[in-house]
């Protein structure tokens, strides 16, 4: 009366295929992150190496960007600063950090710079 009536679970078929449809499911997600690493966090991460090797090798005559846009001439070298001379008698320091680019000295200019 009270009893209800025990039935065999599935064997094998039925819960294979759930796990089956799981990573079917989930295999867009996969791709979306694969995409997502190849075109956009990889590369970022080499720019990234390569401006902080750049920074690194920054020495005393090289032409130098500041993140402000200043561009001058690097005086003084140090672990974390760079003595900058703008222009006749104005030099300042800034952090190798801030640095947006590095020319070594001697480079020729680029085709569209006059």
């Amino acid at each position: 009366m009270f009893a209800s009536p025990a039935y065999a679970q599935a064997t094998g078929g039925a819960a294979a295929a759930g796990g089956t449809a799981a990573l079917i499911g989930f295999l867009p997600y996969l791709a979306i992150f694969a995409i997502f690493y190849f075109l956009i966090i990889r590369p970022q991460q080499n720019r990234v190496k390569q401006h902080r090797a750049m920074v690194d090798a920054v020495k005393k005559g090289d032409d130098v960007v500041t993140g402000g846009g200043i561009i001058g001439k690097a005086l003084r070298v140090t672990d974390n600063e760079v003595e900058v001379e703008a222009g006749p008698n104005v030099r300042f320091v800034v952090l190798k950090a801030t640095l947006a680019d590095v020319k070594p000295r001697g480079m020729p200019a680029a085709a569209n710079e006059k």
